[in-house]
């Protein structure tokens, strides 16, 4: 199986670019942050039929989708949102006792407090699948370096998506129960970014942070074989992560 998670940065400026990048790699479940768009916005090319989608939009802000191949669930699954849900910024899906999660914290800039709310109640959230037996692949643009290597030496200064507190809320969301895949298969690459700004030429440069993950419980996250940053794919500000599993 190959999960995907992609912060498109305005799915109209990107559908194509997501058509072409979906044909090549084929990912299996698909998760979508700032779309940018309401849901009539959305460009048909981008509803593909062979996959189950919820679009959950905001005009001109935030967003996001999750998209799951029908060859790998053929009944439409049921489309949610946590009760902590604001801005269009998740939604979840169950496949059999899994359950998939597409996540665009906010960047905390304008609203800090609300980027720490957020957190607290997604941390209270993955705490109550883990308890209830649930397994849980969380993908998305969670908006905070997770350490100081997921930052490039140029960039590092202690700005919001890089302060102490928002680490360990990071580090209490992870836990005993989820697993940061792509760092536990490449743990000591210190050019392992999915965000670069746009100017300078960062993209090109790598001076850039990681601010995009697939997490996973830990027994998904032990049937990964890979979990690359695809920073070939696309003009966003980000880059796609995928993971794949045997």
């Amino acid at each position: 199986m190959k999960i995907a998670t992609w912060n498109v940065n305005g799915i109209r400026a990107r559908a194509a670019q997501l058509c072409e990048w979906l044909a090549r790699d084929r990912p299996d479940v698909v998760c979508l942050q700032e779309l940018k768009a309401e849901t009539a916005q959305i460009p048909e090319a981008c509803k593909l039929p062979e996959y189950h989608v919820y679009w959950h939009c905001m005009r001109a802000y935030s967003g996001v989708s999750l998209h799951i191949r029908s060859e790998i669930c053929p009944a439409a699954p049921a489309f949610k949102h946590p009760e902590f849900d604001m801005e269009s910024r998740i939604v979840t899906a169950q496949m059999g006792n899994t359950v998939f999660a597409s996540v665009y914290v906010p960047n905390g800039g304008k609203d800090y407090p609300a980027k720490v709310r957020f957190m607290e109640s997604l941390i209270a959230w993955v705490a109550r699948l883990r308890a209830e037996g649930r397994e849980l692949v969380l993908c998305g643009d969670i908006n905070i370096a997770r350490t100081e290597m997921d930052v490039h030496p140029r960039e590092r200064k202690p700005v919001i998506g890089q302060l102490p507190e928002e680490r360990a809320l990071f580090e209490r969301m992870l836990g005993e129960h989820l697993v940061d895949v792509g760092r536990a298969k490449d743990p000591q690459n210190p050019n392992l970014f999915t965000w670069w700004a746009p100017w300078r030429n960062m993209r090109q440069r790598n001076i850039g942070w990681r601010l995009d993950y697939i997490l996973a419980s830990k027994t998904l996250a032990a049937r990964a074989s890979e979990c690359k940053v695809l920073a070939e794919v696309g003009t966003s500000d980000h880059a796609p992560v995928m993971m794949t599993t045997a």
